[in-house]
């Protein structure tokens, strides 16, 4: 095995010829995972359902218990001295997922442990241009980053229960934000793929000192999406995106599901990527199949892997954990509206000299896990 050690801002990382990652054992500094991850104890889930929150849907024209079914799926952000989570809340209008209406939360914390949230959703389906693409099923699953300028770019997927799409939106306050729409809708590379189902959006951020900000590649903005595999995209201005194509508007996975593995069903975008000295850090969600998966994990559940691309050729694979850095082992990561078990990864962001992971649980709730550079904690072990 070769290794190569560099160091990047506050970070550590290496490149590794293959990524055998040992489980059940403190993880030393130089290994290019980020991790492990602790779960602090005593605080999870940190946001849970609320049936006295109330909100006077526009789209209903009545008051409604907004987040009073489901809460998960959160990005994060720091905004000054707090980090602010932007939850999925689903109401009880439906009987299955994807059959109720999603909106968006808004939580912060001093501590990235200890939230408070507000009473109302900050981000939802309304009788504007997006109507047609986020009604009945709503705004899911967002990511969200901040460029250096300050404003915050969320990406989303809207749902009018025909067919998920990626959407953008822009906001100062994270209060108050203005809907871009879809963000294949002016392509030209792919001209059809606003038309095809697609989601979950990372796009490449970097650290500039203790900050976490939007990144360029090459010049041009990148994102990474996808679930049924890793493909990519890129922007001049944040809102209208190309998606990579190898020509003809051919669609290329950079990863793909794998036989035999915890991500052999599918392999969806996680939270922002990172970029280090070394490389570009993915962390993505991996499904297990349940005829051709890994027969150690539960059939079709979700656990959190990770992937590093080279810089200069964000296409190109350098390194692949083969196993989960995070999977379902709390009781409320095993049990909830998904039946067979998620730790969904959406939100990390470095804060206080530590990154947090949020995810959710379950699809029911939202959790925590903190990784201190200084201290790394084990990764979950394999069963």
């Amino acid at each position: 095995m070769n290794i190569i050690v560099k160091i990047a801002g506050s970070m550590l990382f290496v490149f590794l010829s293959g990524c055998k990652i040992q489980h059940g054992v403190q993880l030393k500094k130089g290994q290019w995972v980020l991790g492990g991850f602790e779960r602090p104890k005593g605080v999870n889930p940190i946001i849970e359902p609320d049936t006295s929150s109330l909100f006077y849907d526009p789209m209903l024209k009545k008051e409604i218990r907004w987040e009073d079914n489901d809460t998960f799926n959160p990005a994060a952000v720091v905004k000054g001295d707090s980090v602010f989570v932007i939850y999925r809340a689903e109401d009880r209008t439906g009987k299955a997922i994807g059959h109720r209406t999603s909106r968006l939360g808004l939580a912060a914390s001093a501590d990235g442990i200890h939230f408070e949230r507000l009473k109302t959703p900050v981000f939802y389906p309304g009788p504007d241009e997006q109507q047609d693409n986020e009604w009945p099923g709503g705004t899911e699953d967002p990511r969200i980053a901040q460029t250096e300028d300050g404003r915050f770019v969320l990406f989303y997927t809207q749902w009018n229960r025909k067919v998920p799409r990626l959407g953008v939106a822009i906001s100062t306050d994270l209060r108050h934000w203005v809907k871009y729409g879809p963000i294949f809708k002016k392509s030209k590379n792919r001209p059809t793929l606003i038309d095809e189902p697609h989601k979950s959006a990372s796009i490449v951020t970097v650290m500039n000192g203790n900050k976490q900000v939007i990144a360029k590649i090459n010049g041009k903005y990148w994102l990474y999406w996808g679930e049924h595999g890793v493909y990519g995209a890129t922007s001049d201005n944040l809102i209208d995106w190309e998606p990579v194509t190898a020509g003809k508007g051919i669609l290329t996975a950079f990863i793909s599901p794998r036989d035999g593995y915890f991500d052999s069903s599918l392999t969806e975008c996680g939270p922002p990527a990172v970029l280090t000295d070394n490389g570009i850090v993915l962390l993505y969600n991996g499904k297990n199949h349940a005829e051709k998966g890994d027969k150690r994990f539960n059939k079709n559940t979700y656990s959190a892997g990770q992937v590093l691309f080279d810089p200069q050729d964000p296409t190109r694979v350098l390194a692949r954990m083969d196993t989960p850095f995070l999977r379902p082992m709390e009781a409320f990561e095993k049990s909830g509206q998904y039946i067979d078990g998620t730790v969904f990864i959406e939100g990390l962001v470095f804060f206080k000299q530590k990154w947090f992971l949020y995810y959710g649980c379950a699809d029911s709730k939202v959790a925590v896990a903190i990784y201190d550079p200084e201290n790394p904690s084990v990764m979950d072990p394999l069963p």
